[in-house]
C-alpha cells in the first residue's frame, strides 16, 4: 500500500543474507547465528548436517548421552538440565535399576560428596561404579577393583587419555574422570528413558529430569537430590549455600578470575554454548574453595565450559603458563 525504501531482489531470486541475490538452490543456511553456503557441513553431536537449498539435511545416527558432574555440586543431566545440589553423602548419579524394587539392572554409579572449603559446599571425592559383580572405586587419583559375589560378569577396559581416566564397559556405559572433581558419564542410546538418579532419565526431555526415587516429579532441586541419597543416616539438604555471601571478601577475586569465561578468549564459543551458567558456577566455586584448593576449583570450572565448547565444535586454547 505504500512505498518502502531499500533494495529487493528481482523476481525469482532470493536475498542471501549478505546483500546479494541468488537462485533458490544457492540459498545459504543459518546455524548459531552464522551463515553457511550450500554444500557446507556442520557437526551436531555425532551427526553431520549439510546445507541444501537453504535447509539443513542431517544424518540420523544415534549419539551417546553425556552427564557431567563437576566442581562443588554442579550437574548437567543427559538431557541438558543444569542445576546445583550440595549434599554431604553418597548419591546415585545414574543407574538402570529403576522402577520396582526387584527390577534388574546392569550398572550403578554412585558419587560420594564431601565438604570442600569451609562454607559448606561439597565436591565429589570418590566415585563408585558397579558393573555386574565388579565394583570399581575411583579415589585419590587412582582406582581399585573389588569383586562381589552377586551379579553378572560385565567386561570393562580402562585407558588414560590426556588428563582423564576412561573406563568403558561392554554394557554401553563409559565413565571419564579427571582424577579430581569432574566426572563425565556417557551412555549408549539403548538406555534412553531407562535410567534414573541425579543425571536424570535420558529421554530427550529436560523438564522431567527431577524424578525422585519414588517416581514422583519434583521441581525443587534440593528435594530431588535428597531422594537419591544412599544412606538414610545422612541429613537432608535444606537450603542452598551461597558461598560468595558467606565469604564476601572472596567475591571480587572470584568474579575477576572467572571473567575469562565471558572474555574474548572464549568468543568463538559464546554463540554455541551459553556461558552464563558456567560463569555463575565458576564464581560459586572460586568463592567456596577456601581451604587450599582454590586454583583447582577455578580451573575445573573453566575446563567444564571449555569441554562443552569442544563438543560444540569450538576448540579454545585457554590454558596459559599463568592460568591453570
Amino acid at each position: 500500500t505504500e512505498c518502502v525504501s531499500g533494495c529487493v531482489c528481482p523476481e525469482g531470486l532470493f536475498d542471501d543474507g549478505k546483500g546479494g541475490c541468488v537462485e533458490e538452490k544457492d540459498c545459504p543456511c543459518i546455524h548459531n547465528n552464522e551463515w553457511y553456503s550450500p554444500g557446507q557441513k556442520v557437526t551436531v553431536d555425532c551427526n553431520t548436517c549439510t546445507c541444501r537449498e537453504g535447509v539443513w539435511s542431517c544424518t540420523e545416527d544415534v549419539c551417546y548421552g553425556t552427564c557431567m558432574i563437576y566442581g562443588s555440586g554442579h550437574y548437567n543431566t543427559f538431557d541438558g538440565k543444569f542445576y546445583d545440589f550440595d549434599g554431604n553423602c553418597e548419591y546415585v548419579a545414574t543407574q538402570d535399576f529403576c522402577g520396582d524394587k526387584d527390577s534388574s539392572g546392569s550398572f550403578s554409579i554412585i558419587t560420594e560428596n564431601v565438604p570442600c572449603g569451609t562454607t559448606g559446599v561439597t565436591c565429589s571425592k570418590a566415585i563408585k561404579m558397579f558393573l555386574g559383580k565388579t565394583e570399581l572405586k575411583l579415589e585419590n587419583k587412582d582406582y581399585k577393583e573389588i569383586q562381589r559375589d552377586v551379579g553378572d560378569d560385565v567386561n570393562y577396559w580402562n585407558r588414560t587419555v590426556g588428563l582423564y581416566l576412561v573406563i568403558e564397559a561392554s554394557n554401553g556405559v563409559m565413565l571419564i574422570w579427571d582424577k579430581k572433581t569432574t566426572v563425565f558419564i556417557k551412555l549408549t542410546p539403548d538406555y534412553k528413558g531407562k535410567v534414573c538418579g541425579l543425571c536424570g532419565n535420558f529421554d530427550d526431555k529436560s523438564n522431567n529430569d527431577f524424578t525422585q526415587r519414588n517416581g514422583l516429579q519434583e521441581t525443587n532441586a534440593l528435594k530431588f537430590g535428597n531422594s537419591w541419597k544412599q544412606s538414610s543416616m545422612c541429613p537432608d539438604v535444606t537450603q542452598e549455600i551461597k558461598p560468595c555471601e558467606v565469604k564476601p571478601h572472596r567475591k571480587s577475586w572470584a568474579e575477576k578470575e572467572c571473567s575469562i569465561i565471558r572474555s574474548e578468549v572464549f568468543d568463538i564459543c559464546h554463540s554455541k554454548v551459553d556461558p552464563t551458567p558456567f560463569y555463575e558456577a565458576c564464581v560459586h566455586d572460586a568463592c567456596s574453595c577456601d581451604s587450599g584448593g582454590d586454583c583447582e576449583c577455578f580451573c575445573s570450572a573453566v575446563a567444564a565450559y571449555a569441554q562443552e565448547c569442544t563438543k560444540a565444535q569450538a576448540c579454545v586454547f585457554w590454558r596459559t603458563p599463568d592460568i591453570c
